[in-house]
């Protein structure tokens, strides 16, 4: 082990990770994803040092620091279930590594991110290892699609705005802290502008009182010049109060009073209870990077030339792919593939892409198909099988892992139903032997048990040993129990689950999974009859989720006249395809006279 292990680190610097208030369940699993597939590893700073034979030392190590206040927010019960901060604390050494702060020299975030400077492309030994040494923490942070800013924290947060200035006064001053260095490194050369961002969570407040904010910071007197836009360095000032799963405040500062004259008419006034509570926390720091608010919308499914009614949302397809540690030259197969709308956000991260599906419809497509998408953003193709996990054996023929992260939506009938190889008949008609080698076979239903038995026994097959396989299940809100409602495997461990709300009792559960154990072909029958804790009863209440959404969608008003005119909907586009079809083969009046 090295000297600098055997070191007891400072973990002085101190990053604030600022989180989009969305997805709420998915924030900590994508983040800890994206920090270790950069050979980052989270310590709770709560816990007793590491045992000397746990530590890694390909690996990096940082701090995830309590949050002010935790008691306080627990206590609001309409409060969201997750705050959009993170504070990871890392060794003094991440800021020192290089000439200076080179390798930690803020992001130009105001660009577009093709025109961002790229950071080194590490050697293949720190590849190898893990290594993060030619990355910056602000760069691989970025990676995480639900991060909105990445800060450099100045001070211990605070409870109050003067508070927080005092602390990061302090901080700046300490001649044997990090702050002074860091202090005079921007201060040097004088001719770097900045500027100061203030952002008050759920409440808004006038210029005068922002300015009010600032002057809380003149100590700071920088030389350089105020540029509000692309300055050398941004600072924001973070004031956080309680807001609920929407990102509402609890307790906003303004409401509306009704005029006495007129009681339609209202007016905006200051609460002044509300206007008095202390804030949960005031953060101070330098940006080291913020995402573009448009990034992902270049990608949103409304802009794909190619669709279909179970097509992944780009912006969740792209956590998906965090949370597999998809990365450049990974091999990613998605055994669902559908359209591909979950291996373009693969693509994009320069995975190899490999999508099978048992519907040889779909994959062709027709004006457009699951290739055109690629060509769209201007990706490799991908490798297309038309294939059936329920036979994945004799379609592979292969006995040794080859994937590195699997990514899929299995279909589970809500809007698509599940399909594999057969007939329903008893004795169905032999294929000729000099007809089979483009011939497609029939299809029969596929219940959900074994969509999920035969999905598992596929992963613990083709992925390599650590590799990662997420997928999407529908479940209840409440009504759920990951022992019994889960599918297992022998080879395979939980290590994410995550849950996203679309009614208050119905969601879907994203899980990643991670292969331990190695694959016994001798031992298919015995893992999939261990597939469901209590057999195909648990699986049948994914199938059963669209009879719940049915039921509550028939107890909404007006479901007969919305069902009705869908349906009729439905009835003039079917009629419009079938005389568009019969105009496309009309024979031409040249040809018939010809003829």
């Amino acid at each position: 082990m090295s000297d600098q292990k055997n070191e007891k680190e400072d973990f002085e610097y101190v990053v604030l990770v600022e989180f989009a208030h969305k997805h709420l369940d998915f924030l900590l699993p994508e983040l800890l994803s994206v920090l270790e597939m950069n050979g980052v590893i989270i310590q709770q700073h709560d816990k007793e040092e590491e045992k000397e034979e746990d530590i890694d030392d390909s690996k990096s190590y940082c701090h995830m620091l309590p949050l002010p206040n935790e008691e306080r927010y627990h206590q609001e019960t309409k409060a969201a279930p997750q705050r959009a901060f993170a504070l990871l604390a890392f060794p003094s050494s991440w800021y020192h590594k290089g000439n200076s702060h080179a390798q930690l020299r803020p992001e130009k975030h105001t660009q577009p991110p093709e025109e961002r400077q790229k950071d080194p492309e590490p050697s293949k030994e720190e590849k190898d290892k893990g290594s993060s040494s030619t990355k910056t923490i602000a760069s691989f942070l970025s990676r995480c699609v639900l991060v909105r800013r990445v800060i450099e924290l100045w001070g211990k947060p605070g409870t109050t705005i003067p508070e927080m200035a005092e602390n990061t006064q302090q901080w700046i001053k300490d001649k044997t802290s990090l702050g002074a260095t860091i202090y005079h490194e921007i201060c040097h050369p004088p001719t770097q502008s900045w500027k100061l961002t203030i952002q008050t969570l759920g409440a808004k407040y006038t210029r005068q009182e922002h300015d009010d904010m600032r002057a809380n910071f003149a100590f700071l007197d920088f030389p350089g010049k105020v540029q509000m836009k692309q300055p050398d360095h941004e600072f924001i000032l973070i004031r956080e109060m309680e807001l609920d799963t929407q990102g509402n405040p609890l307790y906003p500062r303004h409401g509306q009073l009704q005029q006495e004259h007129d009681k339609s008419q209202h007016q905006t006034t200051i609460i002044p209870q509300h206007d008095q509570r202390l804030p949960l926390a005031c953060y101070f720091g330098r940006v080291l990077w913020a995402r573009d608010k448009n990034s992902m919308e270049r990608y949103d499914l409304k802009n794909r030339v190619y669709l279909g009614p179970t097509s992944m949302d780009a912006e969740l397809s792209f956590v998906m792919a965090n949370l597999g540690q998809v990365q450049e030259d990974s091999v990613v197969l998605d055994p669902f593939v559908g359209t591909g709308s979950i291996l373009v956000s693969c693509a994009i991260r320069g995975a190899y892409c490999v999508g099978t599906d048992i519907d040889i419809r779909v994959l062709r497509g027709k004006e457009e198909n699951i290739y055109s998408n690629f060509q769209q953003f201007q990706l490799p193709r991908p490798e297309l099988i038309r294939s059936d996990n329920a036979i994945y054996h004799r379609h592979f023929r292969t006995s040794e892992p080859w994937v590195d992260t699997i990514v899929t939506d299995p279909p589970y009938g809500i809007r698509a139903g599940a399909r594999k190889s057969g007939s329903r008949l008893d004795q169905p008609r032999v294929i000729p032997e000099e007809h089979r080698h483009d011939h497609i076979p029939q299809t029969k239903p596929y219940c959900v048990a074994d969509v999920m038995a035969d999905l598992l026994d596929v992963a613990a097959r083709a992925l390599v040993m650590g590799g990662r396989m997420v997928y999407v299940i529908p479940s209840f809100a409440k009504d759920f129990n990951p022992d019994e409602d889960l599918p297992q495997h022998d080879c395979l461990t939980v290590i994410h689950l995550s849950f996203q709300p679309f009614t208050q009792d119905l969601g879907r559960r994203m899980v990643t999974m991670k292969k331990v154990h190695d694959y016994d072909p001798k031992m298919r029958e015995t893992y999939l009859a261990k597939t469901w804790k209590n057999g195909p009863a648990s699986a049948e209440k994914c199938a059963n989720i669209r009879e719940k959404l049915m039921e509550a969608a028939k107890l909404k008003p007006g479901y007969e006249e919305k069902s009705r005119v869908r349906k009729q909907k439905r009835k003039e586009h079917k009629e419009q395809k079938k005389k568009a079809k019969l105009e496309i083969n009309k024979p031409q009046d040249g040809q018939k006279s010809e003829e």
